[in-house]
């Protein structure tokens, strides 16, 4: 057949359709004859519309215009798979998936646009506020669509929002010594360690769940943190490694909390070597709810403490109190098991000996603390003895 220049037509077909309009089809690298997702007013616009086609497959960017005809929902949920995700990490995925990507789940790939997405962070923002979730959930669809785009299922990227996958880190509260000493009178005899442990260790929850006997030397004053074992959403507890390779740390405890730690393991730990440090009123290993709820208890009793203040937060008030006691960045982060790009801390070092002066003034600076309330406890009768010394 003869274009309309008079040319014989080397690339695809062209047809007139009983409406009048003209059907164009055309040869995919695959050799499978594909039909224009559109029909043409004149042959003409026909022509042009296959050279332009013609030229896409000469050039190597040609795109099966059914590539993207793949649901999101089952690809997210195979591209959760493939990855070698920490628990938690497929965990909050899966939430992501299920509670704020839910605009996605019935479309395509290639139905899932800019403007879409642009309305989807609008909505999400404006009707839940939520910018921490919406914020990771936007990094979880951008990464999925990076990878559509390696795939050759989309040909690009429809998230292009500058800085919606950025976090605003809200401001890390602290609490005085008085308030730590009283969050572990209010948490009871069996957990008062775990609240010190998280303020002066500092160890992570998913640290302390994972502490077994042999990991703790009384005689040093050490705990050798080689292990975690973070709760899943399901309530169980997964076995695995510390959350980077500087979290596997060796901690030297401060002198004051000798006393603390011989009760504990005389009282409450399981005897065996592997027994765990940490175990709940049954002898089960503690739950992230139960202990929830004694912690939500707990700061309700302690007076001036930062609202919402979390367990986690402890680990921030022992950073504060370990740099007054005069630790450099590198003390800190060796101490809390922190890892770090910064060029600069690789010339930093803090080796066993300065571990232990880092212990040693951080004794000192609770001790000092606790004696100054002490203090104002003798001048003010009345008040609330919220300090422990030895």
């Amino acid at each position: 057949m003869a274009n309309s220049r008079g040319r014989r037509r080397r690339f695809g077909a062209i047809r007139r359709l009983p409406s009048g309009r003209y059907q164009a089809r055309y040869p995919g690298p695959d050799g499978v004859m594909r039909p224009a997702p559109f029909t043409f007013e004149t042959t003409t616009d026909a022509d042009d519309w296959l050279a332009e086609k013609q030229t896409e497959i000469r050039r190597g960017e040609w795109r099966d215009p059914d590539a993207g005809a793949v649901g999101f929902r089952a690809y997210a949920d195979k591209w959760v798979e493939e990855r070698e995700l920490a628990p938690l990490t497929q965990d909050l995925y899966r939430y992501l998936l299920d509670k704020h990507l839910t605009a996605f789940a019935d479309l395509d790939l290639d139905e899932i646009t800019a403007p879409r997405v642009r309305e989807w962070r609008a909505e999400r923002l404006r009707s839940t506020g939520a910018k921490t979730m919406t914020a990771k959930a936007y990094r979880l669809l951008k990464a999925v669509m990076e990878t559509a785009v390696d795939d050759e299922l989309v040909t690009r990227n429809p998230c292009r929002i500058k800085g919606a996958g950025k976090e605003k880190a809200a401001e890390r509260r602290i609490a005085t010594v008085g308030q730590v000493d009283a969050l572990a009178e209010a948490m009871g005899m069996r957990w008062r360690l775990m609240v010190y442990l998280g303020a002066y260790g500092p160890l992570r929850p998913e640290e302390l769940a994972g502490l077994r006997r042999k990991d703790i030397d009384l005689d040093t004053l050490r705990i050798r943190v080689r292990a975690a074992e973070p709760e899943r959403m399901n309530g169980r507890r997964v076995q695995g490694d510390t959350k980077s390779e500087a979290g596997t740390r060796t901690v030297v405890l401060p002198a004051f909390l000798h006393r603390e730690l011989r009760w504990h393991l005389e009282s409450y730990v399981e005897s065996s070597p592997d027994g765990l440090v940490f175990v709940g009123e049954r002898g089960a290993p503690f739950r992230r709810s139960t202990f929830g709820r004694k912690w939500r208890k707990a700061r309700q009793l302690v007076d001036g403490l930062p609202e919402g203040f979390r367990f986690y937060d402890l680990r921030h008030t022992g950073h504060t109190l370990s740099t007054r006691s005069g630790a450099t960045l590198k003390d800190t982060m060796v101490r809390a098991g922190q890892s770090s790009e910064k060029a600069a801390l690789i010339y930093q070092h803090s080796d066993d000996d300065r571990q232990q002066e880092v212990a040693a003034g951080l004794d000192a600076t609770v001790r000092r603390a606790r004696g100054a309330a002490s203090d104002q406890q003798r001048e003010n009768p009345s008040g609330t003895d919220l300090a422990r010394g030895e």
